[in-house]
């Protein structure tokens, strides 16, 4: 799964209006979450992938990122 690898690629425009969009945003947040979990088989990518899943819809999570996104160039602990 290299979804994380295509969000990456994404135009930064791109990236965050797929942030930005109510239940849109969790989505993909999760699926890069996954994504990242499934190729690195990491304990911290895990931890936050079940993080994200389970708290992430209250958008605080996703305002984080979407401002470290803004600033990095890619998702907290998303590379």
């Amino acid at each position: 799964m290299s979804f994380d690898k295509w969000f990456n690629s994404q135009d930064r425009l791109v990236q965050v209006i797929l942030l930005v969009v109510p239940f849109v945003g969790w989505i993909v947040e999760c699926l890069v979450r996954l994504s990242v979990a499934l190729r690195t088989k990491s304990i911290i990518h895990i931890v936050v992938l079940l993080l994200f899943l389970f708290v992430g819809w209250t958008w605080i999570l996703c305002v984080i990122d979407l401002v470290y996104l803004i600033l990095k160039g890619n998702l907290i602990l998303g590379k």
